[in-house]
């Protein structure tokens, strides 16, 4: 078995080029969540997965194997549920009650302009009808945000773009800020 214990966020520095020869293998949300699990990719080859402990997986990452071939991620459609606003009762506000209610409970949510998505839950669908939304079960790749915290694959400096500053990040930073009030 093959292993694969490397991860490039959005396969962020490869030539496209070889992004579309790459191997891909589509994974669920549960899956996509853990740092260790076996895959088959698009080539058939049987692949153990070794990421550090606390990774998660997004829709357009790339695993490097040990023979140095990519294997593109692609999110795989599950079930989720919908949720949309009434247009004729409410309000694209009405979203933004629900994803407070959702957070509150810590729920995984997929933040979209026009809808969320969440994973199904039979309690939480009956609370946002009552809330006047409309909630549909469909397929869909499944995003959830990745939370304020996570540093995986939003803002952290350990994915190896440069941001535009020339700072080395090997060391602790003392940032003076002066606050009027």
């Amino acid at each position: 078995m093959l292993t694969a214990n490397k991860l490039m966020p959005q396969g962020l520095g490869l030539a496209p080029v070889l992004l579309r020869r790459a191997a891909t293998v589509e994974l669920d949300w549960d899956v996509r969540q853990k740092s260790r699990f076996s895959i088959t990719d698009s080539g058939g080859r049987d692949i153990g997965v070794f990421l550090p402990r606390g990774s998660v997986l997004r829709g357009g990452d790339v695993l490097v194997a040990e023979d140095g071939s990519l294997i593109r991620v692609l999110a795989a459609p599950q079930p989720v549920l919908r949720i949309t606003h009434c247009a004729a009762h409410g309000s694209p506000f009405d979203l933004l009650r629900a994803a407070y209610h959702l957070g509150n409970r810590h729920v995984s949510i997929e933040l979209k302009p026009d809808h969320l998505q969440i994973e199904p839950d039979h309690v939480l669908a009956q609370m946002l009808r009552h809330m006047h939304l409309i909630v549909s079960e469909t397929n869909a790749p499944f995003e959830p945000e990745a939370g304020a915290y996570a540093a995986a694959h939003d803002h952290g400096h350990a994915h190896g773009h440069d941001h535009g500053h020339a700072h080395d990040h090997g060391h602790e930073h003392h940032h003076h800020h002066d606050h009027e009030h």
